[in-house]
Order: structure tokens, then C-alpha cells, then sequence
């Protein structure tokens, strides 16, 4: 009955995703609020599914979030019609390395000093809360690719949200180096740094740029040079995704950077393609259908006890991350650049936490146990539900107001 009923929901759910996007733009409201809903409902009317708790299933959640993410990854590289350049690039650059640097810092030292978390845990609650979502974020994020509009803004969220999920990893590694106590031996530091720092990043960035020359080739210029057969299938997105996710973590690489910058190096690529369109769609359906079954079992865990932990402390540090810890860093990070009021202000207050955190707080959990563990998920939690909440019912409008200003200065002159 478990199974079957189970089946049914995911089969449903899924389903609904066909039409949820347009439903979405419509009525001007993010599809994850609506699915966490849906889930909470589920897990209320029927006690038989299965109970949705991410301690009791750390290896599910790890992998199954892990899965989201990946996917996600492709589909956010695979989109971006911006070349890339240091220049071109320089905004999302800074708020992958700055931006998030700070938010790091400013979260851990009001977790360790006002909330009173020991300094591992702090840290690790600071790098876990710190990436954007690649995976919640549809709605700031830029359209498919070779869209004829080029909005700045969503770029740079779209390629911050990209890159952050993998340039966050080596500071969950300290965080949890430092809660197993490892960072206390002779030249701890020296290795975290010249390891998990600069080799792991430096890694990922040249097994994805490789592979994506490597299978650009194959995708692109063998079929036209030696007439070979083309290929048109877009599942070939998902096996590229695997393929350079398992061999970057053979090379103990930071796959997630692995990932987005195959997908990126794909894309720039053969820019105009039309193979690039037919690849970021069949990514586009298969995360949208993941989103359903990880949402609906979010409402889920929301109703198994997973807020059960949040204190008032806790509760007010994940409300000012939202609102003020991640605007103020992105702020002061842009201030001197040419992005104007409106466009800063959008791309401070949109930063969307969701799955990304989900997995960094399983893969810690996978690798230490704290004695805040089980507040930090609470915690986590809570900041996801109210980033879905805040983020999923103003996207929309924040960007429609910020075209209708840019159109309205640009009939002005």
C-alpha cells in the first residue's frame, strides 16, 4: 500500500509539473510554494506514506538532492547565452568569491556570538546557508537558450547560482574539519588550503572545461567533419552530467564545478546550435520532475518534525540572513559597479536558498556528527521555507517592475 500509494503521488506530482510553469507566470506565484503545500496536505491526509525525515534517511536525502543539483547545473550552464569572460562575467565572479565570502563570515560570528553555536558549528551553518539555488530560482533566472532579450540581472543570478554550489564546498570542508578537530594537527591549515581549497576547485574547473571540449567535439564538429551520425537526443545532457560529475570525483574534484563549467564551455560551444536548445530542455524536465518529489517530501518532513528544533534565536539569525546578511554582502560587493539602484537591489534581496542547502546539510551530516545537528537542519529548513514563502510570491513582480523601468527610461530617452 506504501509503495503503491507512494508511486501514485510521485506519478501526480511529476504530472502536474507539465503545467505548473504557466500556471506559475500566470497567477504570479512560485510552483514551490504551491508544491510544499501539496506535500504538507499529503503527509497530513495520509498516514501511510513513507515518514519524510531527512535523519532517518541521510543517504536518500544525500543522493536524491545530490541528483537535483547536478541536473540543475547543466540546465543553468546550458542557458547562459553570454559568453564567458572575465569581463563579461566580473559581477557574478565577485558575488561567488566576495559576496559569499561575507555571508559566510557575518552568519558564522552571529551564530557563535549571539546564538552561542560552538565556532565548527557556526562555520558550518555559515557555508551550508551561503550558495543561491540553482534549482528554486526559475523565476530570476534567464530563459532558454538563445533567448533574443539579454538581462543582466538574470545572468548574473543564473551564473552566481551556478557557481556557488561548488565554490561553497571548501568551507563546509572546514567547517567539518574543524568540528572532527582535524584542523588542531601540525599543518592542518597548510591542507585544507593547498587541498581542499585550491586543488579540489582547480580540479573541477579544468576536468569540466576539458570534457566539455571533449564532448563539444563529439556533439559539434565530428558529425560535420567526418559525416558521422548527428546526434539529436537530449537525454545525451544527462549522461554528460554524469559522466564529468563521476569522473571529477574520481580525481577527488569538486564535481558541482566540474559540472556547470562543462555545461558553460558546452554552450560556448557552437553558440548557435540548435542542439543546445534540445539538451537544456530534456535537463529543464527532468529537474522540474526531481523538484516535484523533493519539494513534496520538504512539506513532508515539515509535518514529520523537521521545524521541531528551531528556537527564537535560531528563527531570528535565518530571518536576518534573508533579509539583511545576504543583501548587505551582495550590496556592498556591487557598489562599485555600473548595475543600477534597482538592478543591485534585485540581485541582493533574490538570493533563493533551497536544495543546494539541502545537500551541503545532509553531506555534513554524512561526514560529523554536532551537537547542534539537529537545530542546524531545523534551522536550514526554516531558512528555505521562508526564502520559497518571500522570494516565490515577489520574483516575479520584481522582475516584471524592473523591465517596465528599464522601458520606461529607455522611452525617455
Amino acid at each position: 500500500m506504501e509503495y503503491l500509494v507512494g508511486l501514485i503521488t510521485i506519478g501526480i506530482a511529476a504530472l502536474g509539473m507539465a503545467w505548473m510553469p504557466t500556471i506559475s507566470s500566470f497567477v504570479r506565484i512560485s510552483y514551490s510554494i504551491v508544491y510544499i503545500i501539496i506535500g504538507i496536505l499529503l503527509f497530513l491526509i495520509l498516514p501511510m506514506l513513507p515518514y519524510a525525515d531527512p535523519l532517518q534517511h541521510p543517504a536518500i536525502t544525500l543522493h536524491l538532492t545530490e541528483t537535483v543539483v547536478l541536473v540543475a547545473l547543466m540546465g543553468s550552464g546550458l542557458k547562459i547565452d553570454q559568453p564567458f569572460s572575465i569581463r563579461e562575467w566580473k559581477h557574478s565572479l565577485k558575488l561567488v568569491s566576495v559576496g559569499m565570502i561575507s555571508s559566510i563570515a557575518l552568519t558564522a560570528f552571529i551564530a557563535w556570538y549571539f546564538v552561542g553555536m560552538d565556532i565548527a558549528s557556526a562555520l558550518l551553518l555559515g557555508a551550508i546557508l551561503s550558495p543561491t539555488d540553482p534549482v528554486l530560482a526559475s523565476d530570476v533566472q534567464v530563459g532558454p537558450p538563445q533567448e533574443s532579450e539579454k538581462d543582466s540581472v538574470k545572468f548574473t543570478l543564473t551564473a552566481e547560482g551556478g557557481m556557488n554550489d561548488g565554490t561553497a564546498f571548501p568551507f563546509v570542508w572546514l567547517g567539518i574539519l574543524m568540528a572532527t578537530g582535524f584542523l588542531a594537527k601540525p599543518g592542518a591549515w597548510m591542507e585544507w588550503t593547498s587541498y581542499y581549497l585550491l586543488y579540489k576547485l582547480l580540479c573541477g574547473l579544468a576536468a569540466g572545461y576539458l570534457l566539455g571540449k571533449l564532448f563539444g567535439y563529439v556533439l559539434f564538429s565530428l558529425p560535420e567533419k567526418y559525416r558521422v551520425a548527428r546526434i539529436e537526443d537530449g537525454f545525451v545532457a544527462l549522461s554528460i552530467t554524469l559522466v564529468v560529475y563521476g569522473c571529477t570525483e574520481l580525481l577527488n574534484g569538486y564535481g558541482f564545478i566540474a559540472v556547470f563549467t562543462c555545461a558553460v564551455t558546452l554552450r560556448n560551444y557552437e553558440m548557435g546550435h540548435d542542439l543546445h536548445r534540445t539538451l537544456h530542455s530534456f535537463s529543464d524536465q527532468i529537474e522540474r520532475m526531481l523538484v516535484a518529489i523533493v519539494l513534496l517530501l520538504f512539506g513532508g518532513s515539515i509535518v514529520n518534525g523537521l521545524l521541531d528544533h528551531l528556537t527564537w534565536p535560531l528563527a531570528m539569525l535565518g530571518l536576518g540572513f534573508l533579509l539583511i546578511i545576504r543583501p548587505l554582502a551582495v550590496w556592498l560587493t556591487l557598489s562599485g559597479s555600473k548595475l543600477t539602484y534597482r538592478e543591485k537591489s534585485v540581485i541582493s534581496f533574490f538570493g533563493i536558498r533551497g536544495v543546494g542547502s539541502l545537500y551541503y546539510m545532509s553531506f555534513a551530516t554524512q561526514h560529523t556528527s554536532l551537537t547542534w545537528l539537529k537545530s542546524m537542519w531545523s534551522t536550514v529548513a526554516f531558512v528555505i521555507l521562508l526564502s520559497v514563502l518571500i522570494h516565490g510570491l515577489t520574483a516575479s513582480r520584481a522582475i516584471s517592475m524592473l523591465d517596465k523601468g528599464r522601458k520606461t527610461k529607455k522611452d525617455e530617452h
